[in-house]
């Protein structure tokens, strides 16, 4: 049986909800509109990270300088348009995360939900996967001072949830993810249901590696302690 003393601090996009792609393709349509050129394939290799990084990021790729006004604009730009994506349905839960997060209820496991996302685009996951809020511990980027690669989401999860966190997973798609986890002194948990690949996700540090959450579900005896 699991012990109810490990906890699970799940990123959002691409670990609990099919949703990358679409935030992919919102930065670019909020790129492109305010006139800056940058590849499908870059953007995705950012998503994920903070803000401020983000920025930086865009200036060294594209000599562009990143204000603040601007950067106020491409955030605007992006939930826009990935909101309208949402609303068309095109947002759906992953194979498996509805039982995931129905088993470790059941098994009284705590969890919660940490995303660099902002509640303005995180609202539509959350309904999209059937998560309250108000019911369970869910912190955003609009919550904490730093998003990832930095820990604060992560340390602040489990805050919430009055865990501690060198006993919590960090279940993550992403490269940024792994490095939070480790920055928080916790482990990481990767899937690749958010594009990156089994050897990014182990070299950030990972752990272990699963397709997505039904495959994890079907693993959890590898990374849940036992009593």
């Amino acid at each position: 049986m699991p012990r109810s003393d490990t906890a699970f601090l799940f990123d959002l996009d691409g670990t609990l909800v099919d949703s990358v792609y679409q935030h992919v393709l919102a930065w670019k349509e909020a790129l492109d509109k305010e006139g800056v050129e940058l590849s499908v394939w870059r953007i995705h290799r950012k998503i994920g990270m903070s803000g401020g990084l983000f920025a930086n990021i865009l200036l060294r790729e594209t000599g562009l300088e990143i204000t603040e006004d601007r950067l106020a604009r491409l955030r605007t730009w992006h939930a826009e348009a990935y909101n309208r994506q949402a609303a068309q349905g095109s947002v759906r839960p992953l194979p498996g995360a509805r039982e995931l997060l129905a088993y470790l209820t059941e098994q009284q496991i705590p969890w919660a939900i940490a995303t660099s996302g902002r509640m303005q685009t995180a609202a539509h996951n959350l309904e999209a996967l059937g998560v309250d809020p108000d019911k369970v511990p869910v912190v955003t980027r609009d919550q904490v001072r730093h998003a990832k690669p930095d820990p604060d989401l992560f340390l602040a999860a489990a805050a919430r949830l009055g865990v501690d966190i060198h006993q919590s997973l960090v279940i993550g798609d992403s490269i940024w993810d792994m490095l939070a986890a480790q920055r928080a002194r916790a482990l990481g948990v990767g899937l690749l249901s958010g594009g990156y690949g089994r050897a990014e996700l182990e070299q950030a540090g990972a752990f272990r590696v699963y397709d997505d959450p039904a495959d994890l579900l079907r693993h959890i005896d590898e990374v849940a302690a036992r009593d």
